[in-house]
């Protein structure tokens, strides 16, 4: 578990990377954190998807707005601050870079990188899946608000999105919304509403925490990645 920098078009960019005890290459998952940046807790869950024989890499996509930029949660405006500096090309431009690093080394399985992400990193994790087809193969996103469902019909990749019924900040018509352009493009999208879960239910340093749905999801995630990535 430790730290990396590599290249993007925008200058060196740092990450986190955990990998797995089991020799031989894995499978890749990109990490991608919250509105808050990468924080420990994006870290802990590297080491959640390395303990499972994925190589996890978590790139810090606020890199632009200086080094390794987190807020607390108690911080939202510091954090929207730092969101609203992103652009969807630097995203993106960012995400390919993490996935061509992620491939050349030597325990990653070059073609068999999954991607998740939280809060903003679920929005990035199916905005990446649209744009960079040919790279990622399969996508999970947690609570992404702002999700572009009209890029759906780019979509390769198998999708398992994770939702709250009681997100404030994420309607439920704007997930039936998703639901029904997934099927209109038949596009292999796969929609999980807690009922009673609100924005943020995963994270276990939130108020928002909910363990049974927490808990849940993580098995399905584990199932999801286990059948498209393989070991």
């Amino acid at each position: 578990m430790t730290d990396v920098r590599f290249p993007t078009p925008a200058g060196e960019l740092t990450g986190y990377l955990a990998e797995p005890e089991t020799a031989g290459p894995s499978p890749g998952v990109v990490v991608l954190h919250e509105a808050f940046g990468l924080t420990d807790d994006t870290r802990a869950w590297a080491d959640r998807f390395a303990g499972e024989g994925y190589v996890a890499l978590a790139p810090d996509i606020y890199h632009r707005s200086g080094k390794l930029r987190t807020a607390g949660y108690d911080e939202l405006p510091k954090a929207l601050e730092l969101m609203g500096a992103l652009t969807d090309d630097g995203i993106v431009a960012d995400v390919s870079s993490a996935i061509g690093w992620a491939e050349k080394q030597p325990n990653v399985k070059a073609g068999r990188i999954g991607i998740t992400g939280f809060c903003m990193g679920g929005r990035v994790s199916y905005l990446a899946a649209c744009a960079l087809p040919e790279k990622i193969t399969a996508s999970a996103p947690f609570y992404g608000g702002g999700i572009p469902v009209d890029r759906t019909a780019s979509l390769k990749a198998p999708v398992l999105a994770f939702f709250g019924e009681k997100d404030a900040f994420i309607p439920l018509e704007f997930v039936e919304q998703l639901r029904r352009e997934a099927a209109a493009q038949k596009k292999l999208v796969e929609i999980v509403v807690y009922p009673g879960a609100d924005h943020g239910f995963f994270c276990n340093e939130r108020a928002s925490y909910n363990a049974k749905a927490a808990a849940d999801a993580w098995q399905r995630l584990k199932t999801f990645f286990a059948t498209h990535l393989g070991r």
